[in-house]
């Protein structure tokens, strides 16, 4: 039988913690691809690690995993709207892409820069055989894809 402490190490996956950065260091399923089944699909609450996140499909079809606090006012990007290559928070209307750089600030002038001092926490998807991996970990480079039937 384990010790509380053994456990504890062993259970806890959030951010920071041991379990967490070795299960960081991997590609992990995060979603079946008919939960995102068409481009610019209502976005979809996912659970990982500890974190709550938001999935979105892109008008090309891509797929992000963003924070699910937006960097402005911290709304839920769940409620937001999933269009034109990115997710627009309800809130502001500052809209991410998959790479979680704010791409448009409709409240500041054309000529502002400073929607390229923003960004959200984002996470690179892949998808293969009906499954959408993320990968979580601080590697600049992502190890590659589990190479699975």
């Amino acid at each position: 039988m384990l010790s509380k402490e053994d456990n504890e190490l062993l259970c806890r996956v959030g951010p920071g913690t041991p379990m967490g950065n070795l299960m960081r260091q991997y590609w992990l399923p995060m979603a079946r691809s008919d939960e995102l089944p068409a481009p610019d699909c209502p976005p979809l609450r996912v659970k990982l690690l500890g974190e709550e996140l938001i999935a979105f499909r892109t008008t090309s079809g891509a797929v992000g995993l963003i924070q699910n606090a937006c960097p402005h006012r911290g709304a839920s990007l769940f409620f937001g709207r999933n269009e034109e290559e990115g997710l627009r928070c309800v809130y502001h209307g500052w809209k991410f892409d998959v790479t979680g750089a704010c791409v448009d600030m409709p409240s500041e002038p054309a000529e502002s820069n400073f929607k390229n001092k923003v960004r959200a926490k984002a996470y690179p998807c892949r998808e293969r055989n009906g499954i959408i991996w993320t990968y979580m970990g601080p590697r600049e480079v992502p190890p590659p894809l589990p190479d699975l039937e």
